[in-house]
């Protein structure tokens, strides 16, 4: 609800919004699939399909995601992807290697592995940091580090906004921290407000997505649980498809 009447995509058009990938190009391809095919069947004005970050870390092909969302193209969708707290930490490990050891254990291992670089998931010890800043500032092609570092943090769209984590309650939308849009968690999940647009996000795992008053969260474990999801936004209708 937005107010005191439902929430709805601004007229003639229809969003796809989909969670955290998290490395499983699997799934990716498998649901973009879907929404080709739903977006071929059921025809709109503008279809916009956006992604809310965490595309690397914890799953096998991190660097094939970014490879497959660089090189989308869509005839009947254009793409709008958003930053995720994993890319983030992935752009500060390129400068600062005192975010290595929290970013390796929460999934950059894997991330480097998909660049063919060796890494252990715990490493503290500043020489091993450093040679794995350097290898991977050698490995990642320089388009993955353009498209990184040029990814907004929200989106809005009709009566919803687009971000990764959440938004900081009381606080005007257009003033919010980028560091909140992020990494929010628990301040967004409890409030109950109208934050004046139902707040579409991922970043946090749930069994379901959540269909709430006043937010969409569309993180449902996809790495582990195989379970990608996206909500399809049109009108005032909110719809779900997964893998």
């Amino acid at each position: 609800m937005v107010g005191a009447r439902a929430a709805e995509a601004a007229p003639g058009t229809r969003v796809y919004a989909i969670g955290d990938v998290h490395g499983r190009l699997d799934l990716l391809d498998r649901l973009v699939e879907r929404i080709l095919a739903d977006a071929k069947d059921r025809p709109a004005g503008l279809c916009t399909l956006v992604t809310l970050g965490d595309y690397i870390d914890r799953g096998p092909n991190s660097a094939a995601v970014l490879d497959r969302l660089i090189d989308f193209a869509s005839p009947a969708i254009r793409l709008v992807a958003l930053a995720g707290n994993h890319e983030e930490s992935m752009l500060r490990f390129l400068d600062d290697i005192s975010v290595g050891p929290t970013w390796l254990y929460y999934g950059g291992s894997e991330t480097l592995r998909s660049y063919g670089v060796a890494a252990p998931r715990h490493a503290d010890e500043p020489a091993t940091l450093r040679r794995l800043q350097d290898e991977l500032k050698s490995r990642l092609p320089r388009r993955h580090r353009d498209f990184l570092t040029g990814l907004p943090a929200s989106h809005v769209a009709g009566d919803y906004m687009f971000v990764h984590a959440g938004i900081r309650p009381g606080v005007p939308l257009a003033a919010q921290a980028r560091d909140d849009l992020l990494w929010i968690r628990d301040e967004f999940l409890r409030s109950e407000a109208d934050h004046g647009k139902v707040v579409v996000h991922g970043h946090t795992i749930a069994p379901e997505a959540e269909l709430c008053r006043n937010r969409i969260g569309l993180d449902t474990g996809a790495f582990a649980t195989g379970r990608l999801t996206c909500v399809v936004l049109e009108a005032a209708s909110q719809r779900l498809l997964q893998t």
